[in-house]
């Protein structure tokens, strides 16, 4: 790549962003232009006094350490004013200068969806999160999030079964995969999928990068859907940066007494689409995208193995389950059973997966696999 030494000095500048870099561009040629200017030819310019300083004195020891790794690991770096750098992400108020890309780079071009929620979700959440992204994938739509546990997570590895992909934005350098229980996942992306991130080689997981990281999720994006988040979520910066941004947003809502529940409630009030079906999503973009909003549901199931019918017993007990958490003592008023009763017969549902346990003792029913997505 012609100027790559002098692209990533350019990223390792602190304060500079692509508007000001866009200007200098205009005005001087190239990135090898600018290292090379006087102080008297950057005076016109609003620069950060940091970044005037790296501009006349660079740090070439990192860059030139950024493009070994770049040629060691396979890396590419596909900068703002490339034809490989997605238009939707120029588009945003405050664009990266570049991305440190690592996977499939022709994912940046396809029609994407941002999917994100709670690190500690819901069983039942987790399992919403796995269908939308399956489905959506399947549709066309490339499933982008954040490589976080949980949603995140969920959402990467229900894509990757799909013909759309999935992309994975990181708040760290290329070569600092976080956190590290999702490695194997990360390493599966990079095969099959795309992982890219604004900060360069050894950029440790600081706090203040992932909003920054989060502004890039929602900028790839036509949309931003919102499966399960709290009150204060870092789920609603995505959010609240996707409408700024002038895209979509999407929440599904969910029980009244689920905390998760709470972020995706006030996103609706805010004015987020209310979603119950990958439809609903289709239904919006589907114009956008060119596919059809009944897509997700065309493809063929597999087979379903036989079972055993259920015992009536254990139906009629599920039955005084709520999709909201349920004391135990209210399900036993319910059923008229004993407690033991009830605390054994919950356990075999749990391990079946027809219930879940949630905090303070309370037992909710799980949907049934593909219910959230039914259209």
């Amino acid at each position: 790549m012609k100027d790559l030494r002098h692209w990533l000095a350019l990223i390792r500048t602190p304060g500079l962003g692509w508007g000001t870099l866009e200007a200098l561009l205009a005005e001087f040629g190239s990135p090898e232009a600018l290292f090379s200017l006087k102080p008297r030819e950057l005076s016109p310019f609003d620069l950060h006094p940091r970044s005037r300083e790296a501009l006349l004195a660079p740090d070439w020891g990192k860059a030139d350490a950024d493009a070994e790794w770049l040629e060691s690991s396979g890396a590419r770096l596909v900068t703002a004013d490339s034809s490989d750098f997605p238009e939707l992400l120029r588009d945003i108020q405050d664009p990266p200068i570049a991305l440190f890309a690592r996977g499939d780079i022709s994912l940046l071009k396809e029609y994407q969806l941002a999917m994100v929620g709670s690190r500690n979700p819901t069983a039942g959440g987790r399992d919403i999160a796995r269908d939308f992204a399956r489905e959506l994938g399947q549709a066309g739509l490339v499933i982008t999030s954040g490589l976080a546990l949980g949603i995140d997570a969920a959402c990467h590895e229900a894509a990757l079964e799909t013909t759309g992909g999935t992309i994975a934005v990181c708040g760290t350098g290329p070569d600092r995969l976080y956190p590290s229980a999702n490695r194997g996942l990360a390493e599966r992306i990079v095969e099959k999928g795309l992982i890219v991130t604004e900060f360069p080689p050894g950029t440790p997981p600081l706090k203040e990068n992932f909003p920054r990281r989060n502004r890039i999720i929602s900028g790839l994006s036509l949309g931003t859907l919102v499966v399960e988040a709290a009150w204060r979520s870092g789920s609603l910066i995505t959010a609240r940066l996707a409408s700024e941004q002038g895209r979509e947003v999407f929440a599904i809502p969910g029980s009244i007494h689920n905390p998760l529940a709470r972020g995706c409630h006030r996103l609706i009030r805010d004015g987020a689409k209310l979603v119950e079906s990958s439809r609903d999503v289709l239904e919006e973009l589907g114009s956008l995208v060119g596919v059809a909003t009944g897509a997700a549901n065309e493809k063929t199931p597999p087979p379903t193995p036989e079972k055993e019918e259920p015992d009536p017993q254990y139906l009629a007990l599920l039955e005084k389950v709520g999709f909201d958490p349920t004391p135990v003592d209210v399900i036993v008023e319910r059923s008229g059973m004993t407690t033991e009763e009830v605390s054994s017969m919950l356990l075999i549902l749990e391990l079946q997966g027809q219930v879940e346990a949630t905090p303070g003792g309370r037992y909710a029913r799980r949907a049934a696999a593909n219910d959230a997505t039914k259209g």
